[in-house]
């Protein structure tokens, strides 16, 4: 071995948060993402406004305050830790080592993605710096991406 740094990867799980985030994303995957998607298509353009939202293959995120994120059967809560900047986490779940140090584990493996959304099952780490704003157009193209992926 060369005079290089090893760098371990961090050991740790989940555990009930001591105090719930104040949520400010839902984060819906599989059914529960398509009936989200289907509940923001109900919503008239006032109150689109101020949602952002990004999807991947059988996954929605939407961010904004907590008083207009809607609530589908399914549907998970995250939001940003003010004691690790960078860091969104379940509203309900920590992990069990200081999140200070799960923060900078995780902007170094992603240098240039901020903020960082970690997610417990299934495990993920999500970059929400390509949110759009939620538009008519928006939840388009994210249903036509999706038949696409099906078929």
């Amino acid at each position: 071995m060369s005079g290089g740094v090893v760098v371990m990867p961090l050991e740790w799980h989940w555990r009930p948060s001591a105090e719930p985030l104040p949520a400010q994303a839902a984060v819906a995957r599989g059914a529960a993402a398509r009936a989200l998607h289907a509940r923001l298509l109900q919503l008239a353009p006032e109150q689109q406004s101020g949602l952002s939202a990004m999807a991947g293959p059988d996954l929605l995120v939407v961010v904004g305050d907590a008083d207009a994120l809607p609530w589908v059967n399914g549907v998970a809560y995250a939001g940003p830790v003010h004691e690790a900047p960078g860091l969104w986490l379940p509203t309900v779940e920590e992990p069990d080592l200081p999140l200070d140090l799960i923060a900078r584990s995780l902007q170094r493996e992603h240098p240039k993605r901020q903020p960082l959304l970690l997610w417990p099952r299934p495990a993920f780490v999500l970059p929400l710096d390509r949110l759009l704003p939620l538009s008519a157009a928006l939840l388009a193209r994210i249903g036509t991406h999706w038949d696409c992926t099906r078929a």
